[in-house]
């Protein structure tokens, strides 16, 4: 079962659910890590190399994921109406912070106007450079919305404890397998 049904997400939506968590949270790790990096360390270039190919990549994946939920039925939402209303807000947020992350990042990355390679198969090109403070503002915002983006992914995912534990709902379960 490839595509999501009215009662269970499919195995797309579930593999990028979860490549996308794993993403975010090492991204979140590596570059807090760059930030205690010497310029003589040898991560020092490394790090962020690795960084913006796999931010490049969670930007496509994000993208794809948006599409395969406009074109896909969306299960049936669990719990009292308020929970479903605070999903609904909570997911739309975690969507907002993954792509004002990712552009904030890219805007940091392309700011001294050369592209992005990534992972030496291709390079994104520098669109926008002229924007005073480039690096700086793009830098400040990048640092916030991820900030801001781990922590309502651990709220999110204390969300689907709770349901899964205390209220003894399959939302946790429809996110691991397709349900029936």
């Amino acid at each position: 079962m490839l595509r999501n049904n009215t009662t269970s997400y499919g195995w797309a939506a579930i593999v990028i659910h979860w490549l996308s968590a794993v993403t975010v949270i090492g991204l979140f790790a590596l570059g807090y890590w760059m930030l205690t990096l010497s310029y003589y360390d040898p991560w020092y270039r490394e790090g962020p190399w690795w960084h913006k190919s796999f931010g490049i990549c969670l930007l496509a994946l994000t993208l794809l994921r948006v599409l395969w939920r406009w074109f896909n039925p969306k299960p049936k939402a669990q719990g009292a109406k308020f929970e479903q209303v605070a999903a609904g807000i909570g997911h739309g947020l975690l969507y907002t912070l993954l792509l004002v992350t990712m552009i904030s990042g890219y805007l940091i990355s392309t700011a001294d106007g050369r592209g992005i390679e990534v992972f030496g198969w291709f390079e994104v090109p520098a669109f926008i450079t002229s924007i005073p403070n480039q690096e700086d503002i793009a830098g400040d915002v990048h640092w916030y919305a991820a900030l801001s983006l781990v922590i309502l992914a651990g709220g999110h995912a204390l969300a689907a404890l709770k349901h899964h534990f205390w209220d003894k709902h399959d939302t946790l379960k429809r996110m691991l397998k397709p349900q029936r």
